[in-house]
């Protein structure tokens, strides 16, 4: 008689279904949706906006200059599979960790590669530019916007992080709120009682002496805590103001981003209309201190800027405050890196690592 090989799998699969319904076959594993959906989670970035990424993050691709310090104070920087060009050339932060120089930078000038993004293989991108952002997603890569512009915005931008990165990172993160509270409460203290509110001007580079960051920015938020006024009235960052309105202003100090102290002084020195500044002839020009991103926007360094710029406007009430000391045991709390006092002041003139 002639088997009938098809009724007899129909009748082993029907026997299979009648001892355990929906029982898995032997050597066949199926994620159940529960399953699927323990393998990501949804964070809700800067802009409001809700993404799904992997519940466990390893391979971060950060496109914001800044962004990039963040992850480091949180220890997430091995994770980093691409970065911008200017993170790899910022010399503290290759100081901190060399390993940046091997990471992926997909860009060409300022623009974006995607192809060279999406071979990094990103479980999530970080960026602070919505054009890289939208790129990203049409790659059908996560993408997070993590762009802020005060302080608040920085404690809620760096707790997002401190989500996607995971592990640790949410409890430095709560650890380094604390901390940047803490300095804004001591600041606060000390300058109880002080009448004088000396006028500030923020140069953004030594490349354009006539681009200011004005009201309304995290520049202007930290001058105002440090118990001075913004010297320029318009709102904005890195607006460009004419030279008769900045002499007009005469501001009693002068901080200039991206340059030391010395230098900062000997340019506007050499301009035959800002060398009259009360600020130049009076010594009150500063560079302001960069460390693994520059202290006076974006950087999560940040908290040392407020001590820094209290100390430069109020130095009688601040005698006591060492901004080596503080400075050294920042990099050792949160970069786990011992900085010489050499560095340290370094750092605290604008200088990079010789």
């Amino acid at each position: 008689m002639k088997f009938k090989w098809k009724r007899f799998v129909g009748l082993v699969l029907a026997g299979g279904l009648l001892a355990g319904v929906g029982a898995p076959m032997v050597g066949i594993t199926t994620a159940t949706p529960v399953q699927a959906a323990e393998k990501t989670k949804t964070v809700t970035d800067m802009t409001g906006t809700k993404v799904k990424i992997p519940t466990k993050v390893t391979r971060v691709a950060d496109l914001w200059h800044a962004n990039n310090q963040v992850v480091l104070l949180l220890g997430g920087q091995k994770k980093l599979v691409a970065t911008t060009p200017m993170i790899k050339q910022e010399g503290w932060f290759k100081t901190v960790y060399p390993g940046i120089t091997k990471v992926t930078s997909p860009f060409s000038g300022q623009d974006i590669q995607i192809e060279a993004l999406v071979k990094t293989k990103p479980d999530v991108v970080i960026s602070s530019n919505a054009d890289q952002i939208k790129q990203a997603k049409q790659a059908n890569l996560p993408a997070i916007n993590a762009m802020f512009q005060d302080f608040a915005g920085m404690k809620k931008s760096i707790t997002l992080t401190a989500d996607v990165l995971g592990g640790g990172a949410p409890k430095v993160a709560k650890k380094y709120i604390k901390y940047l509270d803490g300095n804004i409460a001591y600041v606060k203290k000390q300058l109880k009682g002080v009448k004088s509110t000396p006028s500030v001007l923020h140069i953004t580079s030594p490349a354009d002496l006539t681009k200011v960051d004005g009201t309304k920015t995290i520049v202007d938020e930290w001058i105002k805590m440090a118990g001075g006024k913004n010297a320029i009235t318009t709102s904005g960052n890195m607006i460009t103001v004419n030279a008769e309105d900045i002499v007009k202003a005469n501001p009693d100090v002068i901080i200039v981003g991206q340059t030391t102290t010395a230098n900062a002084r000997k340019i506007l020195k050499a301009d035959a209309t800002l060398s009259q500044l009360k600020a130049v002839k009076n010594n009150k020009v500063y560079g302001n201190p960069q460390g693994t991103f520059p202290w006076d926007r974006y950087s999560a360094e940040e908290a040392l800027q407020i001590l820094w710029a209290a100390q430069k406007l109020h130095p009688d009430q601040f005698k006591g405050l060492d901004m080596v000391k503080k400075t050294k045991s920042f990099y050792k709390t949160y970069y786990n890196y011992d900085l010489t006092t050499k560095q340290a002041k370094q750092i605290l003139a604008g200088e990079m690592p010789k």
